[in-house]
């Protein structure tokens, strides 16, 4: 196979329980061409499909599953700028230049997913959340005010909360909160079925379920190989199969793990003022959303390891671990789990995504959108491919290209 086949998911997530306006699939049954082959039909391959289609270019979509059915279904959707490594960590990680720079494109790239959203038209339940960050193990109180300062310096909006304002506002006891603004919530299976129905309005073809088996150059064309028997010949190959890593992409620094998330029944009467995300500077951390019909939805308790039987085994000693948890920070809620699910996740060391050509492949390029960013990072990874097709090359590229370096600082 030219990608890894991973058990993405297991439990049943609260996004399945509505109905999806899924796009218009085909099953592929003769050779084709294009000018753009998109493998993945998850958040990522909808987003550059949509780009793309966007720029004029003929695109084919190939998903050995379906649309959004793999790690897009798993998501929990607080779509953040602010990246999971703080802004002063990052600083000492990868130099002051380039971890301001990540944190600037990243509040960027919400801003104008949102804003793309609304002007596409697309409904998947997207609405700005305000986010709360609270001190922990990670980050104390005083950390945390650093925190505050250094995104200020850089012109990225918060306000620092203390002990007295986080009890008599929000009900929560801890030493200090910082605020952050504008964030945003969404149905991700909508979402990413939303942008891929326009790139099918524009001509885009959609064909699932489909398995690349292999990938070789011929010329100027990039000819994959189908488990099924056609073939797909184009002039450009991008892979957007998120955890499921492509042959030949560097895989040093990349890590694959495990995460778990419940869902409440709706309980408006029990939120907290705001709707805002919540999270911590803590690990193991915890974070909480609400969905658009007044349940929450709280997510944590990573595990270091990808095994997807020993994961999905431990679904339901988790989902107690979260009930408890969440009742202990906000016990005004009713905890009980909904829903319940586990999932595949991916990190690196600097909680920065690898974007761009695979290093001497030529006419092959990937987007692996890894951490708690991955729906921001796949608005990235777009605007990325696209300045590299239509030869505008995007200025901060250098920030997310392949580099084990990179990775590994």
């Amino acid at each position: 196979m030219e990608t890894e086949n991973r058990d993405l998911r297991s439990g049943r997530t609260v996004w399945e329980a509505q109905p999806l306006d899924a796009p218009k699939t085909a099953r592929l049954t003769r050779d084709i061409r294009t000018d753009v082959l998109i493998v993945g039909a998850g958040t990522s391959g909808a987003f550059m499909a949509e780009t793309l289609t966007d720029a004029g270019f003929d695109v084919v979509v190939v998903d050995r599953r379906g649309p959004a059915e793999g790690a897009t279904t798993a998501s929990t959707a607080l779509i953040e700028y602010e990246i999971d490594t703080p802004l002063t960590e990052l600083r000492k990680q990868i130099g002051k230049d380039r971890a301001e720079r990540a944190w600037r494109r990243s509040y960027l790239a919400l801003s104008s997913l949102a804003a793309r959203t609304r002007a596409l038209g697309i409904d998947c339940g997207a609405v700005r959340r305000d986010n709360l960050y609270l001190c922990g193990n990670v980050l104390d109180a005083n950390a945390l005010e650093e925190e505050s300062h250094a995104r200020r310096s850089i012109g990225i909006e918060t306000a620092m909360l203390g002990r007295t304002d986080l009890k008599k506002t929000y009900g929560i006891a801890r030493a200090a909160g910082l605020m952050a603004f504008d964030d945003l919530a969404a149905d991700p299976r909508q979402l990413a079925a939303g942008y891929l129905s326009v790139a099918i309005g524009r001509g885009a073809r959609v064909y699932c379920p489909t398995t690349i088996s292999d990938v070789r150059r011929s010329g100027r064309d990039v000819v994959a190989e189908t488990a099924e028997g056609p073939r797909i010949t184009s002039r450009h190959l991008v892979f957007c199969t998120g955890y499921e890593l492509a042959d030949h992409v560097p895989k040093k620094g990349h890590t694959i793990i495990s995460t778990y998330a419940i869902a409440t029944k709706p309980q408006r009467r029990n939120l907290w003022p705001g709707e805002c995300f919540i999270w911590e500077a803590s690990d193991p951390y915890l974070y909480i959303r609400t969905t658009t019909d007044g349940g929450v939805i709280c997510g944590g308790e990573d595990e270091e390891f990808e095994n997807e039987e020993k994961r999905d085994a431990l679904l339901a000693r988790k989902t107690r671990t979260l009930e408890r948890k969440l009742k202990k920070l906000l016990p005004d809620l009713d905890t009980a789990a909904a829903f319940a699910w586990a999932g595949s996740f991916g990190s690196t060391a600097t909680g920065l995504p690898s974007i761009g050509q695979i290093p001497r492949h030529a006419g092959r390029y990937a987007v692996l959108g890894f951490g708690g960013n991955g729906i921001t990072y796949s608005r990235i990874g777009a605007d990325i491919i696209r300045g590299e097709l239509t030869g505008h090359p995007d200025p901060d590229r250098d920030l997310y290209a392949f580099s084990s370096a990179r990775l590994m600082r």
